[in-house]
């Protein structure tokens, strides 16, 4: 039986990939609104298992579910894990959660050279960065030697090590703070949710060390609560 993923994230708008070790990617799809993940992301799945060629969930061949955990804010963020628990318990198969920043790094250090030492920033709002730094660990995972955290993009900058080269949408939006090397519009392609899984449990570990709790670094905009 293949091993096959249906992957989602919902950090930075919405993404959901199915993906196969043996065949890559199968279909993809993505939204680009932040506000209507809870209204639009069930229907964008099924549009992605009808892309691959099948009618529902049910018949994709899904072996477990991977999802982008963030750092993000808290609506966004909360809609994809919940949808991803959700499937996985319908399917009966393993969820496991990745941080979305080691999504992105992946998709970065595909196209490096292997030795690459780069940090990830993504824009977390209220004028600050969500960032972490990475290397490559093999050719389809990575290793996070810093992060994630939440900071001003001066401080930032201030903690880098020399010759970390920088990507994410972060880095352009505070590009006077930060020497951004990376694509403007670096969006993460979810299929490498499931790459990351794969080559995780390659390496022997399990659903359970990689949680889906939500990664937001700082408390959630709720008003008018004590």
């Amino acid at each position: 039986m293949p091993v096959r993923y249906l992957c989602l994230d919902t950090s930075a708008g919405a993404t959901c990939a199915l993906w196969d070790c043996e065949e890559g990617v199968l279909a993809r799809g993505e939204l680009d609104s932040p506000r209507a993940h809870a209204e639009q992301l069930s229907p964008l799945i099924a549009r992605v298992i009808r892309e691959a060629g099948w009618k529902g969930l049910g018949e994709a061949g899904i072996t477990g579910v991977a999802v982008g955990t963030g750092p993000a804010p808290f609506t966004g963020l909360r809609a994809g894990l919940v949808t991803a628990r959700t499937i996985a318990y319908t399917l009966g198969v393993d969820v496991w959660g990745i941080c979305s920043l080691d999504a992105l790094a992946r998709q970065v250090l595909d196209v490096l050279d292997p030795s690459a030492k780069i940090a990830i920033v993504t824009d977390a709002r209220r004028r600050e960065v969500y960032a972490a730094t990475y290397e490559a660990q093999g050719p389809t995972n990575v290793a996070c030697s810093w992060g994630p955290e939440v900071m001003t993009a001066s401080d930032l900058a201030r903690r880098l090590p020399p010759h970390v080269q920088v990507f994410g949408a972060g880095a352009h939006l505070y590009r006077g703070e930060l020497e951004a090397l990376g694509e403007a519009d670096l969006r993460l392609d979810a299929a490498h949710l499931g790459r990351l899984v794969h080559a995780r449990r390659a390496s022997g570990a399990n659903a359970s060390e990689f949680p889906t709790e939500p990664l937001y670094l700082r408390r959630p905009d709720i008003h008018g609560q004590k």
